[in-house]
């Protein structure tokens, strides 16, 4: 193995570290969370979108229309999720976060957040300046990746 390959499997060893540390705290709502994981992506992917037809969720999840329909109809129920007629296209409905379902994707984010600066906030100011570069180098690259697709 390069060096190269060996620093990508180190770093990728350290994320791992790092997500069972944050996987210990208690505080997190996503423990406290009734979702299935395509639940959870669903409400994700709205969160970032902010609605999406079924055959949308559908293709994006990789999943079959009739999954999502199950998944959808089970955030209805539990009131994250609302279905509206698309405005350009009466056929299609679209699927979008309630205010409920707004409020649980943010404190997730949220709360992700702070147990992410309580973990910068044990290091020292010069790690902090080389982490910003790192993570400002990670935005660009991660954009140019995204252009690509």
């Amino acid at each position: 193995m390069d060096e190269r390959e060996e620093l990508i499997a180190r770093i990728g060893e350290a994320q791992h570290a790092l997500g069972r540390v944050f996987a210990h705290d208690r505080s997190m709502p996503l423990l406290a969370l009734n979702l299935t994981m395509q639940q959870l992506k669903v409400t994700l992917i709205l969160a970032g979108r902010g609605s999406a037809s079924g055959q949308e969720l559908a293709h994006t999840l990789g999943t079959g229309l009739g999954t999502v329909t199950g998944i959808v109809d089970r955030l209805v129920a539990q009131g994250l999720v609302s279905r509206h007629e698309d405005p350009h296209d009466r056929r299609i409905r679209r699927i979008r976060l309630t205010d409920a379902g707004i409020r649980m994707t943010e404190e997730l984010a949220d709360a992700g957040l702070a147990g992410y600066r309580r973990l910068l906030d044990a290091l020292d100011l010069d790690t902090l300046r080389q982490l910003e570069h790192v993570m400002r180098k990670l935005q660009e690259a991660a954009t140019e990746l995204i252009e690509t697709w």
